[in-house]
């Protein structure tokens, strides 16, 4: 009954988002737009503007821009509104027939979103006119440096043939501990998209729903921690610039967001631009990864509700059996190996 109350208001939300005759809201606009009229943000009692709540980034902008579509960095009023019809229909069909995905790729084997109310139409989508979160013509991840394409190739020659050894050679997020969406930056998932923010005296705390990790962020006078500690998501400190949060976030590994980069540099920008919408704006750099820093931005919505767990660890079979699955091949194989003798 509880699980079937949590689909039922995430089809009402779905519905409202939906509504007939829904153009481009004010938030996006917001976001892709000038403001013309001011807004005043609330303010905490430190003076900042309030940034506290549960936010979605859910959106169908992708983070790089599909191909064919050139330098072309935003859709035009009707593209979008067909965007956001099509996804009502996709939903709609999805509910009706139980199949979230087409058939034969690899989410239609997971399980059906919709029934657990984790179809992203079901949740309120952060629109937006944009083509990708890259900004700029290019529109994607710049190229990686001669040095970083040798560096990686090297690793994962390394790794060939160990990939199921045991559970160390699985990925961060196979083994629930970390999840590059989490960031920084911060990026969409397929579902639990939503975040909270808190805010106290000298700290603010950005927690994901995905994977429920929480950055406790200083804001203003602490420096980066030494360069030899290292951590999945950085090492975050924080100042205001204005009505603008900045998030200045080093230190990373090398395993998380991307891979390989060794000497990452994340800056973030959060600005309250009305009563539902945040700016976020990104800057991603490490010379030693790629020929230049990128940048992006998304509107991110106010959302009713509480977050809600994620509970990784329990029931993750796939991880066991996965290992499993490569301790029967090895057999297999060593069998086959004996009886061709």
């Amino acid at each position: 009954m509880f699980l079937r109350s949590i689909v039922l208001c995430a089809n009402l939300a779905a519905i409202s988002i939906f509504a007939p005759g829904q153009t481009l809201s004010q938030a996006a606009k917001s976001a892709t737009t000038t403001t013309k009229k001011a807004w005043t943000p609330k303010r905490t009692p430190d003076g900042h503007p309030d940034l506290e709540g549960v936010w979605t980034n859910n959106s169908l902008t992708p983070l790089e821009r599909p191909k064919g579509l050139g330098a072309k960095e935003f859709y035009n009023e009707a593209e979008l509104a067909a965007a956001q019809k099509k996804e009502a229909e996709r939903l709609a069909r999805n509910e009706e027939e139980g199949r979230p995905t087409e058939p034969g790729t690899a989410d239609d084997v997971h399980y059906d979103f919709s029934e657990y109310g984790l179809d992203r139409a079901q949740q309120k989508i952060a629109w937006n006119r944009r083509t990708s979160l890259i900004v700029g013509p290019e529109g994607t991840i710049p190229p990686q440096t001669a040095e970083a394409r040798k560096r990686i190739a090297e690793a994962r020659a390394r790794e060939r043939g160990h990939e199921f050894d045991g559970p160390e050679n699985r990925p961060l997020g196979a083994r629930c501990l970390a999840r590059a969406n989490v960031g920084p930056p911060l990026q969409q998932a397929g579902y639990n998209n939503n975040f909270q923010i808190v805010q106290g005296a000298g700290y603010v705390v950005l927690e994901t729903e995905m994977i429920h990790d929480a950055r406790v962020i200083p804001i203003g006078g602490r420096p980066h921690l030494p360069s030899n500690i290292r951590q999945w998501y950085g090492d975050s400190i924080g100042r205001w610039e204005g009505d603008t949060l900045i998030i200045d976030t080093t230190n990373f590994t090398d395993q998380t967001p991307f891979a390989g980069a060794k000497n990452l540099h994340v800056i973030e920008r959060l600005t309250r631009v009305d009563a539902d919408t945040i700016l976020y704006q990104f800057t991603v750099e490490d010379p030693g990864m790629w020929t230049k820093p990128w940048s992006g931005e998304m509107p991110v919505s106010k959302v009713k509700g509480l977050m809600y767990e994620y509970a990784c660890h329990e029931a993750n079979y796939p991880l066991a059996n996965t290992l499993r699955g490569a301790r029967v091949a090895e057999q297999d194989a060593t069998q086959k190996t004996g009886s061709n003798k």
